[in-house]
């Protein structure tokens, strides 16, 4: 029994890798198996696991911030964000770049979508970064690594996930949301400042890579009402992230009503900058059930098959096989993360968090290991999965908006340099975890 589990697990990726609906694969698959191997009578416990799915008050943060991303994506935020830091920094030797990186940075943390922040930053900058004598490997590369940075910067639905999955699988250990927003916090904003540290020393480096922005040389990049496009585009957004973060952190609300926050507060923002209109809300909110329908379709989908998987032994007899191979825990954490990546080429996150890491969970939590630092590790391994060619999904956004003179092989070259800051990074946060501590409460 406990072999037709791993049986089903396999299939389950061989299907959905040949192009099957990742929803419709995972409860069908299972519930054959299930009513084959278990009886159909099994399945009665099923309806009692979707209900405690309903009644999660954690998930319903799950549409409220794919509606704030979405709606400010709508708003033109990342153009006024762009233009105006290209104001304030283009006058300095490859500070359009920089800007691209900062911009990403607060679009990660505003959206929290990556596919939207990539496809937004290629559309909006790229030109940009390409009319003023960037190459085309350094402007990609920028682009597609920043653009990613909405898998780790809090509030991020990967997070979410991760967190509502860890605390469903392991046991005694309760992953909080709020703890782990606070614990990403770190991480994200030393991968910024990495990047940003990269194309500084580029700058110096080779200058002739990273040119100043052509409308900031003499003083034609002046303008008098760069306050108040100050405010609009960075002041006005971070106050939103510092509300919603904020109020996580200090205890103020839960991570839902945060959600519920920011939902309203992007929305606001949306009539700041002009662009709120009864299309605009309604194409949201088309947009918000969409995704969300998929999101939730895809975890019943996923609690069908744990269920199966769970009542044939599937856990039991891989916990026994951890066990009597003595691995020890860093190299149980090595293999689940070479497993993540590799598997991160082919399907999405919301994938891996409810086919893979519900099989881990309870593997890790009996090793003793901190389920915070466990899913702070796979939301980073994604980010660099999403990134790392030939498969990264990011690269394929990208791609799919870049002008014609843009090649594959300029994303794949740019991108490089990145990837390799991310694995090092990875490295240090395995070996150094007080690095989740940094803003803790």
């Amino acid at each position: 029994m406990e072999w037709l589990a791993l049986v089903l697990f396999g299939l389950i990726f061989i299907l959905i890798l040949s192009g099957y609906p990742v929803a419709l694969t995972l409860g069908g698959l299972s519930i054959l198996f299930g009513s084959i191997f278990l009886g159909p009578e099994f399945f009665d416990l099923l309806p009692l696991r979707f209900k405690g799915i309903m009644e999660n008050v954690v998930l319903i943060a799950v549409p409220l911030f794919i509606y704030m991303g979405i709606m400010l994506e709508k708003s033109g935020l990342a153009e006024s964000m762009l233009s105006t830091m290209a104001r304030l920094f283009g006058r300095f030797r490859g500070g359009l770049a920089i800007s691209v990186v900062i911009v990403g940075a607060l679009l990660a943390a505003s959206t929290g979508i990556v596919g939207a922040t990539v496809v937004t930053m290629g559309l909006i900058s790229l030109p940009i970064m390409l009319k003023n004598g960037y190459s085309n490997s350094l402007a990609t590369g920028t682009i597609a690594a920043s653009g990613t940075l909405g898998q780790i910067i809090p509030p991020s639905i990967v997070l979410v996930l991760l967190a509502d999955t860890l605390s469903n699988y392991s046991g005694n250990q309760v992953v909080d949301v709020g703890a782990l927003f606070s614990a990403a916090l770190g991480p994200g904003i030393i991968l910024v400042l990495l990047y940003i540290l990269y194309i500084i020393g580029i700058a110096i480096i080779k200058p002739e890579a990273v040119p100043i922005h052509a409308n900031q040389q003499g003083k034609e990049g002046v303008n008098a009402n760069l306050g108040w496009q100050t405010l609009k585009a960075f002041v006005l957004p971070f106050l939103l992230i510092l509300a919603v973060l904020g109020s996580i952190f200090k205890g103020i609300a839960s991570p839902t009503e945060a959600a519920a926050i920011g939902a309203f507060g992007a929305t606001i923002l949306t009539l700041t900058q002009g662009k709120f209109s009864l299309r605009i809300l309604k194409e949201v909110m088309k947009e918000t059930t969409l995704l969300t329908s998929m999101v939730f379709l895809i975890l019943l989908g996923a609690t069908t098959f744990s269920l199966v998987f769970r009542g044939m032994g599937g856990d039991r007899f891989l916990t026994e096989v951890i066990v009597h191979s003595n691995l020890s825990p860093y190299l149980f954490l090595a293999l689940v993360m070479v497993v993540i990546f590799i598997a991160g080429f082919f399907i999405d996150f919301i994938e891996i968090i409810f086919i893979i890491v519900p099989v881990v969970a309870p593997i890790f939590a009996n090793m003793g290991i901190d389920l915070v630092w466990v899913g702070i590790l796979i939301a980073l391994n994604l980010q660099t999965s999403f990134l790392t060619p030939p498969f990264g999904f990011s690269l394929f956004y990208l791609k799919g908006v870049a002008p014609p003179g843009v090649t594959t092989r300029d994303i794949y070259k740019g991108i490089v340099p990145f990837v390799i800051i991310q694995v090092i990074f990875i490295g240090l946060v395995i070996v150094f975890p007080e690095i989740l501590k940094i803003f803790s409460y």
